[in-house]
């Protein structure tokens, strides 16, 4: 968005935001034709959501309305003169009264300008650079992104996995390669435990002092966790923050994790107190849904409450028929090697990340509907996303 109007708002009554934002909708609808309605523009991007945050004094209500713009300056302008004629909220008289019309380009501009000159002076202050302690750095790097492949199974590990009196138990090679990148020397992956938990590994969480098993924050790091804890030793639990992976955090996000690690025991009163609350709430009665413009047909809602706790995805083609079914885990790959298929939309028991997304918008996929949403940086303008909840509200 170009602009940012802000207004302040004061209503002589009770109201909620809900009732504000109807208000301005409403008293405004019709006013320079059809052209210029608030929903419209919206809808096209050229007004975004109208963000409203309120206080209650007594029997007044009163707070601030914020109104990005993407219109130009007499446009944005004429928006803003829109507001200030809303009187009523409700049954009650209202008042609006603009205080600022920000140009967001320039705060960002100045934002910009201001933290380049930071950058400079602390530039400026560092001492000179010593050529032979950067090559001491490249040389220790190497070092420590050195990895082994320990036992029978040949399963990656760091260097220490046997001298160290802790033990960090990943799910694959890439969480190794990961950890190992910033010093963790004592780790061991069970490549992602398609079968049984290795028996290299079990034995070597029974030798060790202190066992830390370190999975992804999705299900299927759960079940994973879940093996492990039933045929090894493990002392303590971390988990990546939800939807996000092992071998994709950074130094600080994998510090934060293992110093967060909390007793085997803990996890599992925590596990049951989840499930406990999960057993007693109602299951929703949904047979058909509309979320916005999407219409999800009956069967489809159906399948999305039988996928629950399967770890599976359905693909399905624009006759929502389904084209394909395949483990969560393996999704990105069948993505990728099926070149040809009309694959319109995905339901998936499981967390959708920025991979999915990715390899998604490759096969020209247009809807992802999923257990849950993880942290996604790069969101394509063609494709959509949804949680069962959004689904089965």
């Amino acid at each position: 968005m170009k602009y940012l109007i802000r207004a302040r708002i004061e209503v002589e009554g009770s109201v909620e935001k809900s009732d504000i934002i109807g208000a301005i909708f409403g008293q405004t609808e019709g006013l320079f034709g059809p052209d210029f309605d608030l929903r419209d523009l919206q809808d096209k991007g050229r007004i975004g959501r109208i963000i409203v945050d309120i206080k209650r004094h007594g029997n007044k209500t009163v707070g601030e309305v914020l109104v990005p713009s993407n219109l130009d300056k007499a446009e944005t302008a004429l928006v803003a003169a829109m507001l200030e004629f809303v009187d009523k909220v409700g049954p009650f008289n209202a008042k609006i009264k603009i205080v600022d019309i920000i140009d967001v380009r320039y705060e960002r501009i100045r934002k910009i300008k201001e933290r380049a000159k930071e950058i400079l002076q602390r530039w400026l202050k560092e001492r000179t650079i010593d050529v032979k302690e950067i090559i001491n750095e490249i040389e220790e790097a190497v070092r420590v992104a050195s990895m082994i492949y320990y036992g029978p199974e040949r399963l990656p590990a760091g260097p220490d996995v046997d001298k160290s009196d802790t033990l960090i138990i990943v799910e694959g090679r890439a969480d190794v390669l990961n950890l190992l990148r910033y010093g963790y020397k004592n780790v061991i992956a069970i490549e992602g435990a398609k079968g049984e938990i290795p028996e290299t590994v079990v034995k070597l969480s029974r030798s060790k002092k202190n066992v830390i098993a370190f999975v992804d924050g999705d299900r299927a790091g759960d079940m994973i966790l879940k093996e492990l804890i039933r045929v090894a030793k493990i002392d303590y639990v971390a988990k990546a923050p939800q939807g996000r992976e092992v071998e994709e955090l950074t130094g600080k996000e994998i510090a934060k994790a293992l110093k967060s690690a909390v007793p085997v025991k803990t996890y599992l009163q925590q596990l049951e107190a989840a499930r406990a609350e999960a057993k007693a709430a109602p299951a929703p009665e949904v047979e058909a849904a509309e979320v916005g413009a999407i219409q999800i047909p009956q069967h489809v809602v159906e399948n999305i409450k039988e996928l629950r706790g399967t770890l599976e995805a359905i693909l399905y083609n624009n006759e929502w028929k389904s084209v394909g079914k395949v483990p969560v885990k393996d999704i990105v790959e069948y993505l990728i090697r099926s070149e040809g298929k009309d694959i319109y939309a995905i339901v998936m028991d499981g967390i959708i990340t920025q991979r999915v997304v990715d390899a998604a918008s490759v096969r020209g996929v247009k809807l992802i509907i999923g257990a849950r949403t993880g942290v996604i940086s790069k969101m394509p303008s063609e494709l959509t996303l949804l949680t069962y909840d959004d689904v089965l509200h």
